[in-house]
């Protein structure tokens, strides 16, 4: 098993390497989800403040939609909004022919790849955000608006799994992608319209529990809850004891459900696919 899971770990080790040494791209990233996370926080503030006896009735409190958008703006390219730029390169350029003639199998392949092309871009700036609004900005005073720690050591814990699992789905969200982009020969459509279906649905514009009280079993059951909404529940106490299981099942069976997925039209797409050129 090991040998046969070499080229995928070699693979997801590499672009993770290579990705990660772009330090000016993560701190410039990192500043403009700062000042973003900032803002939105304000604007919070402001509505709660503006309107108590609706922030009495709300869903979640102003603290917890805080720690909300903090965790957003720290996991923000974790979003799969957009189809990895090396599959839409080679599908551009014919590039797509070689990966098609690497004797291992190409779901995989470009799967470990774009899992470590979105692990190396999230892990810098999460750390500087963490270490930005979780301790930096009570240490300025601003304690009620920073990132609050976890609910309990059982919701710590069981947002580290979810994490992982929205990472997971996140990159099988990206195959879709890409599978779409191998499809269609160009990567702008696709891109232009994944966009703000991912960041409306996963939560990262407004939080899912401050929608309508009638839409929540629909957003919580959606795929995309499972990139952002589900962990940040778990992390502040909004999914507990079965909610929990409930929520990784949900992260677990639409990365099943997408990985499946992605398998049967990649194998379409490439059964049809055609390189020309010389």
């Amino acid at each position: 098993m090991s040998a046969l899971a070499r080229p995928y770990t070699a693979a997801l080790a590499a672009r993770f390497q290579l990705t990660l040494q772009y330090r000016a791209a993560a701190l410039a990233g990192f500043a403009t989800q700062l000042w973003w996370g900032g803002l939105k926080v304000m604007v919070y503030a402001a509505f709660f403040a503006s309107a108590p006896a609706a922030a009495a009735r709300a869903p979640i409190s102003l603290a917890d939609t805080i720690t909300y958008t903090w965790i957003a703006q720290a996991f923000l390219v974790l979003q799969p909004w957009t189809a990895d730029p090396e599959v839409s390169q080679a599908v551009r350029t014919g590039g797509v022919g070689y990966d098609r003639l690497r004797p291992v199998d190409t779901y995989a392949f470009w799967y470990a790849r774009g899992l470590a092309w979105t692990l190396a871009r999230v892990a810098p700036r999460a750390v500087l955000m963490a270490a930005t609004a979780a301790v930096v900005v009570p240490l300025l005073g601003l304690q009620d608006w920073s990132w609050r720690p976890p609910a309990g050591v059982v919701a710590g814990l069981a947002f580290a799994v979810s994490l992982a699992l929205a990472a997971m789905l996140s990159a099988a969200t990206v195959m879709l992608l890409n599978v779409l982009v191998a499809a269609t020969l160009n990567e702008r459509g696709v891109n232009t319209l994944a966009m703000p279906v991912t960041i409306l649905f996963s939560g990262n514009i407004i939080p899912l529990a401050l929608f309508p009280e009638s839409f929540q079993p629909w957003l919580l059951a959606q795929p995309f809850a499972g990139v952002l909404d589900i962990p940040c529940r778990i992390y502040f106490g909004g999914l507990e004891g079965s909610g929990i299981w409930l929520g990784l099942g949900l992260q677990a069976f639409w990365t099943a459900a997408f990985v499946l997925l992605g398998r049967a039209a990649l194998s379409r797409v490439m059964a049809r696919l055609q390189v020309q050129g010389g």
